[in-house]
């Protein structure tokens, strides 16, 4: 590489000062700070309990479904095994090896919290939440739906 010319560069550059200064130096792209990304997953509010790693097996296993050589040829897939409860999950939710060790280890988490604290565990309390807010959801549907089709019978006999 010739450095007169990388000179020349930017110093063109630095003539022009609507152009961003990408070329002169690096700029860190700036993250939101760590409460919004408590924020926006719920998971994190979760008093669960915690994992020793000592008390984890994990093996690196070939996924399976769908993705040919890629899957195939690959051990991205995590098996967790949790030894003193017998738990095991398997995340093959990505290609990437370390962001699946991360969710296989969130997943045994919620898991090991709800097989010790049962009905207590928080993951129970939010699943059940959710499936009450699921069920009056469907509830307000049909009711919805009734009352479309009685509106439409009451047009039809003032038609007649």
């Amino acid at each position: 590489m010739n450095v007169p010319r990388l000179f020349h560069f930017t110093s063109f550059l630095r003539e022009f000062p609507a152009w961003p200064r990408w070329g002169l130096r690096k700029q860190q792209l700036s993250l939101p700070s760590i409460p919004l990304f408590q924020a926006a997953r719920r998971r994190n509010h979760l008093d669960l309990l915690s994992l020793d790693e000592a008390e984890l097996k994990e093996q690196f296993v070939r996924g399976d479904g769908p993705g040919g050589q890629a899957t195939n040829k690959t051990n991205n897939c995590v098996v967790l095994k949790h030894i003193p409860s017998g738990i095991v999950v398997k995340c093959h939710q990505t290609r990437s090896v370390e962001k699946n060790r991360k969710i296989a280890r969130e997943i045994l988490q919620e898991k090991v919290d709800l097989f010790y604290k049962g009905e207590d565990s928080d993951v129970f309390k939010e699943k059940k939440a959710l499936e009450k807010k699921k069920q009056e959801k469907k509830r307000r549907a049909k009711e919805n739906l009734e009352r479309k089709k009685l509106f439409k019978e009451m047009q039809q006999l003032d038609k007649k």
